[in-house]
């Protein structure tokens, strides 16, 4: 609430807010927005309409969860099959022979 308090306070919020409020659009907007809400049928219409989309949104987050899980846990998976044991890996050995020359004599 500081935080907000602070913000409300700052000059230059002020000043954005004054220009936004005093935007046409914004004020026809409110003004329709205000007009809604007088009416009970619409006001039900709307909080139903929110409602819904809320769910579907919870609904959304609650799969994209899901599914981050899952791939979380394939990622993990796939580290360990391809992290090398060191007990079973040998080392490779190069078939060419360093420091010795051929052809000397």
């Amino acid at each position: 609430m500081r935080e907000a308090q602070k913000m409300m306070k700052d000059p230059a919020f002020q000043e954005r807010m004054k220009s936004v409020t005093d935007n046409p659009a914004f004020k026809t907007s409110m003004e329709s927005t205000q007009e809604m809400m007088k009416d009970p049928e619409k006001v039900k219409e709307l909080e139903e309409s929110m409602k819904k989309r809320v769910e579907e949104g919870n609904k959304e987050l609650e799969e994209f969860k899901k599914k981050s899980a899952e791939l979380e846990e394939e990622e993990q998976r796939a580290k360990k099959e391809l992290k090398p044991k060191n007990k079973q890996m040998k080392k490779k050995s190069s078939s060419k022979k360093k420091g010795k020359k051929k052809g000397k004599k």
